[in-house]
């Protein structure tokens, strides 16, 4: 096992702890269940109906964990996080032991260990057993699964998993990490699934008390609401959090391309101290309250929660450049042809029984805009089409271009290509700096 070097200091004195009532979930349901379904002639009690069950579900939304068991212990990174037991996480005062056991029909058990909670993930430590004399062969342990976890407004994907065999190949301890529950939940249940020789799948459902008291509360929780110029629109940042599983980015889009996602989501690093936090991956979700595309960006857990500074950096994004002179296609060949920061390659113009196919070879992250894409042949402009899919083109040095052929129906020799412009991926490096509030 990795040596955890890493401490963290005591948090500040006396953290605020707001306890739920047991029976505080009951309360809620019941409260819900006697909203009037019944239109009525009088308005008033109607709205304060919805008023009422708009302010319970504001209660439960803005909802924050009501304990912070972490104190004192070590910050463990992703990669800790997902690689050790249950028990070895415990022992850094993380999470909360759960020993609840299901058996399939054919003897195979699955137990959920412990989980631990906060307001990035909510992961699940399992252990999955065969029976006596049977051993796991490659990749078997894929046989089995859950998606999703369930309780009182709660119904969180998984986002990703991993896990171990034992030396003897008789168990599998693995870990799934899911989007985070709601902390009202008082019961959560998981559907494991055993994948049968039949196709079918075998449902066994685990159930268990969370105790919302042993969640961890985020280091920083901050919506910073900061916006950056790209070619195509705007990023916006609206906020980070840093919990003791992971680090968030969330934000959205506001591009010129009719409310799209990106062509490419490019890299936003994100810097604490002056240290590059470690980047696991984008995520592209929905829409926010204004229909505008949203993003979530992870990172492993800050190093620690004595934070001075805080930086996140635009480094690549989408680019878009507009073309204004005509691309000459009498003499193609492999040598490439620049045009502002970007190179093409004009490989080959050849006459086809129907027209002339254009091959264009171009690097992985450049795309050329087609929207408006002609060809300019005896004295007319002529539309590209069809076009193919693009291919591998391999220089033999180590790199790699992509190419497609664009066929144009004419009879004359094409003399120019005629195009807006291209997509690429543009160096930005625009640097946002975080104001950090020490409460």
């Amino acid at each position: 096992m990795k040596a955890i070097e890493d401490k963290i200091q005591r948090h500040k004195q006396n953290l605020n702890q707001i306890q739920a009532p047991a029976e505080l979930e009951d309360r809620l349901r019941q409260a819900l269940h006697r909203i009037p379904e019944k239109k009525r002639k009088n308005n008033k009690p109607l709205m304060w109906s919805i008023s009422a069950a708009a302010a319970l579900l504001i209660i439960v939304s803005s909802y924050q964990y009501p304990a912070f068991a972490y104190i004192g212990g070590k910050l463990l990174n992703r990669m800790e996080l997902i690689s050790l037991s249950f028990s070895e996480v415990a022992e850094q005062g993380y999470g909360q032991t759960v020993n609840k056991s299901k058996s399939f029909k054919d003897g195979t058990v699955i137990t959920i260990n412990g989980v631990i909670a906060d307001d990035n993930a909510f992961l699940m430590y399992y252990t999955i057993k065969l029976p006596e004399g049977l051993t796991f062969k490659e990749d078997e342990f894929i046989r089995y699964g859950v998606t999703k976890v369930k309780g009182f407004l709660t119904n969180s994907k998984v986002t990703e998993g991993g896990g171990n065999y034992n030396k003897d190949k008789t168990q599998f301890q693995g870990v799934y990490k899911f989007e985070p529950v709601n902390p009202f939940s008082r019961t959560l249940t998981a559907n494991f699934s055993e994948g049968l020789d039949s196709g079918e799948q075998e449902i066994q459902p685990i159930s268990f008390k969370f105790e919302a008291n042993k969640a961890m509360k985020s280091i920083i929780n901050e919506k910073v609401s900061r916006v950056v110029p790209v070619d195509t629109g705007t990023v916006h940042y609206d906020s980070v959090i840093a919990s003791p599983t992971s680090t968030v980015i969330r934000g959205h889009y506001e591009l010129n391309n009719n409310g799209g996602h990106p062509m490419f989501a490019g890299k936003t690093k994100l810097f604490v101290n002056g240290t590059e936090v470690e980047y696991f991956g984008y995520r592209s979700g929905g829409v926010d309250g204004k229909n505008s595309p949203t993003f979530e960006l992870n990172y492993d857990v800050l190093p620690t929660d004595k934070i001075e500074s805080l930086e996140i950096v635009l480094d690549k994004f989408s680019g878009y450049e507009k073309i204004t002179e005509p691309i000459p296609l009498t003499s193609p060949s492999d040598q490439s042809i620049k045009i502002n920061n970007e190179k093409l390659w004009i490989r080959s113009v050849t006459q086809t029984g129907s027209g002339y196919d254009i091959v264009i070879a171009r690097k992985e992250f450049t795309i050329l805009d087609t929207t408006h894409m002609l060809v300019q042949a005896g004295g007319k402009k002529v539309p590209i089409a069809p076009i193919s899919a693009s291919r591998p083109w391999d220089l033999g040095n180590g790199n790699v271009l992509r190419e497609q052929t664009y066929s144009v129906q004419t009879q004359d020799k094409p003399e120019f290509l005629l195009l807006e412009g291209f997509h690429y991926m543009k160096e930005y490096n625009t640097r946002i700096s975080i104001p950090i509030v020490h409460k």
